[in-house]
């Protein structure tokens, strides 16, 4: 078992995971949302296969993103009202596709049931909107694992910064040292690493294009069954 190679072959007391690209592969409704939102402002659109490099940072960094791709701007310009439009229809078309598409990735509920069934304490960490994050985790089943869910906007920051994760261990009383952070991209490794906890990367999410190994992160796994394997 991997975990066992981290914790002196026993479990963390906490696991915290992200939700896009590590336990719900999203991008093809993010996808959908983002190419309706250029469509009503009569952009070029995008596909998934660009949407999906630009997924991570949050949903007004994706559609800045979107943006400055598609009309070649400045960060000036997708800061104004062209962006607050922009914005607005993006949430107004994902909030009505964001379960259309979406898919568990592998090995999601057999891991999670797992931790839960070994007692482990388990949260969701994502920089997703908390309304979007709730949405999702209500259509997949998924709410029943987590003693806590923070999204993007519930704290005065999101990752990479560390407070979503430090903020997360206090609330259910687990130090670092027993927590392990799981994620798919730069903002979860480096998140975890300025919080002092350990984290696994996982090779198929959304990095930006990047190898996680870049990063370097404890744990490197192609299926996150394969941390209880």
């Amino acid at each position: 078992m991997q975990l066992n190679k981290l914790y002196n072959a026993s479990l963390p007391r906490l696991v915290l995971f992200d939700l896009d690209g590590t336990l719900l592969d999203s991008v093809p409704d993010l996808a959908l949302a983002i190419d309706r939102m250029l469509a009503a402002l009569d952009l070029p659109l995008a596909g998934a296969s660009q949407v999906r490099n630009w997924v991570g940072n949050g949903a007004q960094m994706l559609v800045k993103r979107a943006l400055t791709h598609c009309i070649s701007s400045s960060e000036d310009e997708t800061e104004s009202d062209r962006f607050e439009q922009a914005f607005a229809l993006f949430l107004h078309h994902y909030g009505r596709c964001c379960a259309e598409q979406s898919r568990l990735y592998p090995g999601v509920e057999e891991l999670l049931s797992f931790l839960k069934g070994n007692g482990v304490s388990m949260g969701l960490v994502t920089n997703k909107p908390i309304s979007f994050t709730e949405s999702l985790l209500g259509e997949f089943d998924l709410q029943r694992f987590f003693s806590i869910v923070l999204g993007g906007d519930s704290l005065t920051e999101k990752k990479p910064h560390p407070l979503p994760l430090i903020y997360a261990m206090e609330q259910l009383g687990v130090s670092p040292q027993q927590t392990l952070m799981v994620g798919d991209s730069r903002s979860d490794i480096k998140a975890a690493q300025a919080a002092g906890c350990r984290v696994a990367a996982v090779s198929y999410g959304y990095n930006h294009g990047e190898p996680v190994s870049a990063y370097q992160p404890d744990l490197i796994v192609d299926n996150l069954v394969e941390l209880i394997r």
